[in-house]
């Protein structure tokens, strides 16, 4: 669902990001929505942040940790 949204920016970058959307052949709103995605998805916390702290070690007497350690350590 898209929202509309009220913004207040100076004159001169207006001028210059109306130049790069048409340049890239999208519209001013679709490349504000772009960088704004992008800003947030850099933001985002990583892969292992997020899954930091929960996995729990593999019992060392489970056949399987056995079979994995003979090829991998």
């Amino acid at each position: 669902m898209k929202r509309k949204l009220t913004i207040t920016i100076d004159d001169a970058l207006v001028d210059e990001a109306e130049r790069v959307a048409q340049s890239r052949g999208l519209s001013l709103s679709s490349l504000i929505e772009t960088s704004l995605l992008e800003t947030l998805a850099a933001d985002a916390p990583t892969f292992a942040a997020r899954w930091r702290g929960r996995f729990r070690p593999a019992d060392r007497d489970d056949p399987r940790y056995e079979a994995l350690a003979r090829n991998y350590l």
